[in-house]
């Protein structure tokens, strides 16, 4: 919407029940009702989308990144309705669209592809038969695909049905395809991927590659471009495969071509295979608009229009570096749980640029995927790029939901990212020390004791021992003498501090960081992306949840999809009772300790709500 305004098209929102208020609501010239939050019902009909552009006079649909953007039949629907489809013709979409079709057309083409199963016999016997031959691990693909979505990679023969029937499940809930393709596990991978674009006239260009290989569950956590460790020979040879992949399917408009590279010994060209192409904008499409100074969405109007590509190959050139964030609504510390509510005293970074659909005071809905922004940095050189990514991320701040922000600023600080050897299996390799639980620095513990300690809340003024809590709100005089040692309750957890008239003094000094919020009964702080709820435990209680009960409680609003119990049931710790479908992810949960299941309540396809007991696990008497 941003790119159309700045060319003088006007543009047309669509919204569901949920996004009445959303952001991009609010950034059209006009929006348009089509129907309840889920998606199925508004954002996945394509019906309700066409007869809002026919409503509003619209000439042309964007689909944007997700839903329908890589839907072949609802592409001719828009073209069939009179209307321009701003993305590749759909018999384009149709010959990428499945993955196992896809890439039987590239080793046409002259592509290299990764070894591994493409066959029409679905059967179970079948498929564990061909990972066997392949090798394991394998990897299970649903090969109507994408995000992430339906794929699981195996690593013994003994889990193979579990993780096909579950791989199955969810690309038949994402795709309405539960087809899946088997592919070698490649053990030092690397993601690599070419933007390509094409036009009407028979031209394409590609704007150099990206490096995704950061993820977390085959969902992309942080890309750069270019590829840290790519040589000239190696990126000519990779992106002319990739310009020879979009010219076999006639391609137009901005597609990427997603390659796996085995970078046991470096990037080399002949190590490095075609997985699969996106057929519409990625989500990190602006780390390549940085580095190459071209707005891509510019370029898919124009070229939409009937232009041909602004530029020729010849005149695309990379300029210094950069890196991109994807900011969610989640706890790394508990399995990345997804986490909804307001977002208050939001303050996004202001020396990098932000993506995001949301404001000060919007909401994370339990409807969508829970990402609230990207932030993309650019400098002449990578390690400064990480630097200043770091430190946005670091300051990032938001209350009440819980963000990945200490999640990301921990990968950017990461040894081995700052010297480029990544892999995809990079995060599931130090998952434990990414995802430990946060510490608050004495300092935050000092300045919530102190603040804490003082009942007389007043504005900080210059010559007071004192200071004025962040963007004016209220400060506190500081009247201890003495060392003191104070009991607080952070995030749930018991803590104790000692504070002395010197650390006040250095505290009021140093109001700046962490950033203070105060609420009714404790204290909001913020240091290097984190979150703390602060307060002395008579004011608040320790917060602390336990299982020990053995209640089993739905972590958000969901649908259940599968339950693996039944009541009276003996079941082991960490044996898997159900799993709940939320925000686009599948969440199993299990047994907290040896037990017998009572109290089941949980059905099949029910929907629950937060904190509902689903079930309960009794301990084993002894």
């Amino acid at each position: 919407m941003r790119t159309a305004r700045e060319m003088g098209v006007a543009t047309v929102a669509v919204y569901s029940d949920a996004d009445a208020k959303a952001l991009h609501v609010r950034s059209a010239d006009e929006a348009v009702h089509i129907g309840p939050s889920p998606a199925a019902e508004s954002y996945l009909v394509g019906a309700k989308i066409i007869a809002a552009a026919k409503q509003t006079g619209a000439e042309a649909i964007h689909p944007g990144y997700g839903f329908l953007s890589e839907n072949a039949d609802f592409a001719q629907s828009v073209i069939d309705a009179g209307l321009i489809w701003v993305g590749p013709k759909p018999d384009s979409i149709r010959a990428m669209g499945l993955k196992d079709a896809a890439k039987t057309l590239m080793m046409e083409a002259g592509v290299p592809v990764t070894p591994g199963y493409l066959g029409e016999d679905q059967s179970v016997k079948r498929l564990a038969k061909e990972a066997g031959a392949i090798g394991y691990p394998v990897l299970i693909k649903a090969v109507a695909g994408g995000g992430g979505k339906g794929m699981r990679k195996v690593d013994a023969p003994e889990n193979f049905a579990a993780d096909l029937e579950s791989c199955q499940r969810e690309a038949k809930a994402s795709f309405g395809n539960d087809e899946v393709l088997l592919e070698k596990w490649i053990t030092s991978p690397r993601h690599i991927e070419v933007q390509v674009f094409g036009d009407a006239h028979g031209n394409v260009v590609h704007l150099f590659e990206r490096d995704c290989s950061l993820q977390r569950r085959h969902q992309k956590v942080i890309e750069e471009a270019p590829a840290p460790g790519m040589d000239e020979a190696t990126r000519e040879e990779i992106c002319a495969a990739a310009v020879r992949a979009a010219k076999a399917v006639d391609y137009e408009g901005a597609g990427t071509i997603e390659f796996i590279a085995d970078a046991s010994e470096g990037l080399r060209a002949d190590r490095i295979f075609f997985m699969e192409m996106n057929t519409r904008l990625q989500v990190e499409h602006p780390v390549t608009e940085e580095i190459t100074g071209v707005d891509l969405v510019e370029w898919q109007l124009r070229v939409a229009s009937g232009e041909p590509i602004p530029l020729k190959q010849e005149e695309l050139s990379i300029n210094g570096h950069a890196i991109e964030a994807r900011l969610y609504a989640e706890d790394p510390a508990k399995g990345f749980l997804p986490s909804i509510g307001g977002l208050y005293n939001l303050t996004f970074p202001d020396d990098c640029r932000v993506d995001t659909g949301v404001e000060e005071d919007d909401e994370v809905s339990p409807h969508y995927d829970p990402m609230i922004a990207k932030f993309i940095c650019h400098a002449a050189s990578r390690q400064v790029t990480i630097r200043q990514l770091s430190n946005a991320c670091g300051g990032f701040e938001v209350q009440p939901v819980r963000t990945n922000a200490w999640f990301l600023k921990r990968l950017l600080d990461d040894h081995d990212f700052l010297i480029g050897d990544v892999t995809t299996s990079l995060i599931e390799q130090k998952i434990v020390t990414l995802t430990d639980k946060p510490i608050p620095s004495e300092m935050v513990l000092q300045v919530a004791a102190t603040g804490l300690a003082n009942t007389s809340f007043i504005r900080g003024s210059r010559g007071e021992v004192g200071f004025e809590i962040g963007r004016g709100l209220r400060g506190f005089r500081l009247n201890a003498d003495e060392e003191t040692q104070h009991r607080l309750v952070v995030n749930g957890e018991i803590n104790v501090v000692q504070v002395s008239m010197e650390d006040y003094e250095l505290v009021s000094e140093s109001w700046r960081r962490p950033t203070q919020l105060y609420g009714d009964n404790g204290i909001t702080a913020f240091e290097h992306g984190a979150m703390f709820d602060i307060s002395f435990p008579e004011s608040r209680g320790t917060g602390h949840a336990s299982a020990a009960d053995g209640a089993i409680l739905a972590p958000m609003p969901g649908k259940v999809i599968a339950v693996d119990v039944t009541e009276g049931q003996t079941v082991k710790s960490g044996d898997r009772l159900m799993v709940l479908e939320a925000m686009k992810m599948e969440h199993a949960l299990t047994a907290p300790f040896d037990g017998t299941v009572a109290d089941l309540s949980a059905i099949q396809d029910g929907q629950v709500q937060v904190e509902a007991v689903l079930c309960v696990v009794e301990p084993v008497s002894e």
